[in-house]
């Protein structure tokens, strides 16, 4: 696929979908330590989510740090909108300012933090 195809593709699925997570492996199965720290903290917050492996894929795993420019995986979208990588949400999860994203963009999750 050339990149403005998989830039389509990308597109689609974060319009599509409330919640997607770019990571390395599956949320049954995350291949590294950021992306496994998301999925705990999306999991923890009973988040329902869609997960895409850009293992399975170097063009959507190169396609998703063109299109979001940002160079690093995990990469979190909500409502068609990134948020951030893993450093980013594990602060805003810690700060409360995730849930108040979340309860924002009236998305389903418990409203809990690191201390609950």
């Amino acid at each position: 696929m050339s990149e403005q195809n998989i830039h389509e593709w990308i597109g689609k699925k974060v319009a599509n979908e409330d919640v997607v997570l770019f990571m390395k492996g599956t949320r049954q199965f995350p291949q590294c330590g950021f992306s496994s720290q998301l999925v705990q903290i999306l999991d923890h917050l009973g988040l329902n989510y869609s997960d895409v492996n850009v293992l399975d894929d170097m063009g959507i795993r190169d396609g998703i740090k063109s299109y979001s420019n940002w160079p690093t995986i995990p990469q979190l979208y909500v409502k068609g909108e990134f948020v951030g990588g893993c450093d980013i949400i594990r602060e805003m999860f810690a700060d409360g300012e995730l849930q108040e994203l979340l309860t924002a963009k009236e998305i389903t999750h418990n409203k809990q933090t690191l201390n609950a």
